[in-house]
């Protein structure tokens, strides 16, 4: 039986974003706090696959997959503890999943938020 799909934005959820855009294949921040191990816990329970604005972009996904190693440490690897980073996928295309986290979207409900709601957003890390 197939795992559900947990999609995960890149710049802002995984990757801090501190220093905004520098370009596709330019990741310059570290982790957001906790990013790494809650990857490696959902990877028991969901196919974990990232997609980003820089998937589509020349060198986007092998600066991605680079950044991400670079960060696992020995956590790349699977373990006995169970699956490593290296597991985790990556998409070209927005795919169907169970469950996306990003932080630049709004949970639709069934009621259309304000006009002003939307030019009022901010995502967390700019609160």
């Amino acid at each position: 039986m197939s795992k559900p799909t947990l999609c995960l934005d890149f710049d802002g959820v995984i990757h801090s974003y501190s220093s905004g855009w520098k370009g596709a294949d330019v990741i310059p921040d570290p982790p957001v706090e906790g990013a790494i191990a809650f990857m490696l816990g959902a990877l028991n329970h969901f196919k974990v696959v990232i997609f980003s604005s820089r998937s589509h972009q020349p060198g986007g996904i092998i600066a991605m997959k680079g950044w991400l190693r670079a960060h696992a440490g020995q956590t790349w690897y699977e373990s006995p503890a169970g699956p490593g980073l290296e597991d985790v996928e990556f998409a070209t295309e927005k795919l169907a999943a169970m469950i996306s986290i990003d932080d630049r979207c709004l949970t639709f409900d069934g009621t259309w938020p304000a006009i002003e709601t939307l030019k009022g957003f901010k995502p967390w890390n700019k609160r």
